[in-house]
């Protein structure tokens, strides 16, 4: 079993999660980062680590996010390896809760 980004990752940019992972398993997109489940140990490292609870354990995937299990699965075969956390730009903040106020605007 391996972990899975879900949708509170989108727009993140924070990168936290990036540097306790022992394997190397997360890749960068344009928006988001994904977990190779091929590469990933399930540690559980990166759990803690994601400021936004963006990671769940594939069988934790909340309902709603199950397309985020096949999502990780197919861009981590086409985006690059990140392996070091980065400095989140300046409107880090202004996204930090960006999933929280679209479920209110969802209604």
């Amino acid at each position: 079993m391996a972990y899975v980004v879900t949708e509170n990752c989108i727009k993140c940019k924070y990168t936290d999660c990036v540097d306790v992972c022992p394997v190397d398993c997360f890749r960068e997109g344009p928006n988001c980062l994904v977990i190779d489940p091929d590469e990933c140990i399930d540690c559980t490292l990166c759990v803690a680590e994601c400021p936004v609870e963006a990671i769940y354990a594939e069988d934790d995937v909340p309902d709603q996010q199950l397309n985020f299990i096949k999502l990780n699965a197919e861009l981590s075969k086409k985006w690059r390896p990140i392996i070091e956390k980065k400095d989140a730009p300046p409107d880090a903040d202004e996204w930090a809760g960006v999933a929280d106020k679209l479920k209110y605007l969802q209604r």
